[in-house]
C-alpha cells in the first residue's frame, strides 16, 4: 500500500526492525551461550546435567517468550496509529481483505529483515565473547559448539509474531467506517464488549492455572530438579494472563501512581490519558514490565540459588561454577532490559505520533512547550513507576519459585525464603529513573514542534 512508504511509515519501521533485531539476536546468544555451557559442564554427574538442560529449556523458552511479547506490542503500536490512512484506502475503493493482506506482508518483511540481522549479529557475538573469555582464562579451552541449530527458532518466532502481530492488529483499524477519513480518526483503544470479557476470563484461566503449576513445580523440585520445568510453565502461563488482562491491570496502577505525581494540569493530563486510553498505555508500559520482572527473577533466582549451594556443598568450589554462569547469563537478561527499553521509548514516541491533534489542540488551548514537555515527562516517569513496582513483585516471587523447584531436592533445609539481591534492586530503581528521563526526551521534543494550526488543520 503507497501511503504505508511515505516518511512517518519509514520512522515506523525503523523503530519496529530495531526491537525485531534485538529480539532475535537476544535469543540467538542466549540459545548460543547455552550450547557453550553445555560444552563446559556436559560431563558432570546425571543431576548436574539434568538441572543444566533444565535451564537451558526455561531460558529458550524465556528468549522466544521476551522476542514474541516485545515484538508483538511495538508492531501492534505501528498498526493502530493508522486507523485514518486506512478509512481513507478504503474510502478510495481498497477492500479489507486486501489492506489486511498489504499490512500483514508489511509485518512479514520487518521480521524476516530483523530476525536475520539479528540471528548473524548473534551468532558472531556469542563466538566474539566466548574466543574473548578462553583468552583471559575466563572459559576453559575446549571444543564449542560452533551453530546451535536451535538459533533458528528465534528468528521463526520473530517472523511468525510480526505477521501475526500485523494481521491481528489491522482487524481493529479496519472496523472504522471509509467516512471516518475525512474526520480525526484514532486509535481510541476501546474494544467490544464482548471482547474485554472473553481477554478477562482468560487472564483470570491462566493466572489461576500458572500459580498451581508454579506450587507443583516447587513440590516436584523437592524430589527433582526437573521441577524447574514445570515451575516454568507455571511462570509462563500466569504471566501470559498477566500480559492478557494489562489492560485492566496497568490503568489502574497508573491510575493510583498518578495520585503521587500532584495535581497540576500536565500531571492530571498524563495520569488522564494512561486511563481513556488503556491499550494504547499498556503497550507502552507491558516492555519495561517484561523487562524488570526478568532482571529481577534472575537475580532472585541467582542468589537464592547461591544461598541454596552455599548450605549444602564448599563456597569456592559454588563460586567458580557461578561466576561463570551469572557472568554469561547477566549479560543475557541485559538484552531484556535493552529491549524493554527501546520498546517502551519507541511506543510513547509512536503514541505521540498518533496524537498530533490532541497536542495541537493544548497549545491552542494555552498549554506553554514547558507544559507538554512536562506531561510527556510526568507519562513516562508514571509508567516506569507502575511497571518497575509490579516488575519487582513478580520477580521476587518468580526467582524464588524457579531456585526452589531448581535446587530444593539438594537444600536440606526444605522451603526457604527468597534471598533478597538489594544491590540489582537499587539499581535497577536508579536505571528506571534514568529511562523515564531519556524515554521522555526525544516524545517531548517532537511533541514541541507540532504547530498548533497545522496539526488542527491536518486533523
Amino acid at each position: 500500500m503507497s501511503a504505508l512508504t511515505s516518511a512517518q511509515a519509514s520512522k515506523e519501521h525503523g523503530a519496529s526492525i530495531l526491537v525485531t533485531s534485538l529480539a532475535s539476536f537476544f535469543g540467538v546468544v542466549l540459545i548460543q551461550a547455552t550450547a557453550f555451557l553445555v560444552d563446559i559442564f556436559g560431563d558432570a554427574d546425571g543431576a548436574a546435567v539434568t538441572a543444566l538442560y533444565s535451564v537451558a529449556l526455561v531460558f529458550i523458552g524465556l528468549a522466544l517468550y521476551v522476542a514474541a511479547v516485545v515484538t508483538s506490542n511495538t508492531f501492534a503500536t505501528i498498526v493502530a496509529g493508522r486507523t485514518r490512512t486506512i478509512a481513507l484506502l478504503r474510502l478510495l475503493g481498497a477492500r479489507s481483505r486486501d489492506l489486511r493482506r498489504s499490512v500483514a506482508r508489511e509485518g512479514l518483511v520487518v521480521g524476516l529483515f530483523g530476525g536475520a540481522v539479528g540471528m548473524v549479529l548473534g551468532v558472531g557475538a556469542s563466538h566474539l565473547a566466548r574466543a574473548v573469555a578462553v583468552s583471559a582464562g575466563q572459559l576453559p579451552d575446549v571444543q564449542y559448539t560452533s551453530v546451535q541449530p536451535l538459533v533458528i527458532l528465534p528468528v521463526v518466532i520473530v517472523v511468525l509474531t510480526t505477521t501475526l502481530a500485523s494481521y491481528i492488529g489491522s482487524r481493529k483499524v479496519l472496523d472504522v467506517t471509509p467516512v471516518q477519513a475525512t474526520g480525526g480518526a484514532v486509535d481510541t483503544g476501546v474494544e467490544a464488549p464482548r471482547s474485554r470479557r472473553i481477554r478477562t476470563v482468560l487472564s483470570i484461566v491462566l493466572i489461576a492455572g500458572g500459580t498451581a503449576l508454579l506450587g507443583l513445580g516447587i513440590l516436584v523440585g523437592m524430589l527433582n530438579p526437573g521441577g524447574v520445568l514445570v515451575a516454568f510453565l507455571g511462570g509462563v502461563a500466569s504471566f501470559t494472563g498477566i500480559m492478557v488482562g494489562a489492560y485492566r491491570i496497568l490503568p489502574a496502577t497508573l491510575k493510583a501512581v498518578g495520585r503521587l505525581f500532584g495535581r497540576g494540569p500536565a500531571a492530571r493530563l498524563a495520569s488522564a490519558n494512561a486511563i481513556r486510553y488503556p491499550d494504547r498505555s499498556t503497550r507502552t508500559a507491558v516492555g519495561l514490565l517484561i523487562g524488570v520482572t526478568l532482571v529481577t527473577t534472575f537475580a532472585v533466582a541467582m542468589y537464592s540459588y547461591r544461598s541454596m549451594l552455599v548450605n549444602e556443598f564448599d563456597e569456592a568450589s559454588v563460586d567458580q561454577v557461578l561466576t561463570v554462569t551469572v557472568g554469561i547469563m547477566t549479560g543475557l537478561i541485559g538484552f531484556s532490559a535493552v529491549i524493554a527499553a527501546v520498546g517502551m521509548v519507541n511506543n510513547l514516541l509512536l503514541s505521540i505520533l498518533q496524537r498530533t491533534r490532541e497536542i495541537g489542540l493544548l497549545r491552542a488551548l494555552g498549554f506553554t512547550r514547558k507544559q507538554i514537555r512536562a506531561m510527556i515527562l510526568s507519562e513516562s516517569s508514571q509508567m516506569v513507576v507502575a511497571s518497575m513496582g509490579f516488575g519487582l513483585i513478580l520477580g521476587i516471587v518468580y526467582g524464588w519459585a524457579a531456585a526452589q523447584s531448581l535446587l530444593g531436592s539438594l537444600d536440606s533445609r526444605g522451603l526457604t525464603a527468597p534471598t533478597l539481591p538489594w544491590a540489582v534492586i537499587a539499581g535497577t530503581v536508579l536505571c528506571g529513573g534514568l529511562l523515564a528521563l531519556g524515554a521522555s526526551l526525544t516524545p517531548a521534543r517532537r511533541a514541541n514542534q507540532i504547530s498548533p494550526v497545522v496539526a488542527l488543520a491536518d486533523a
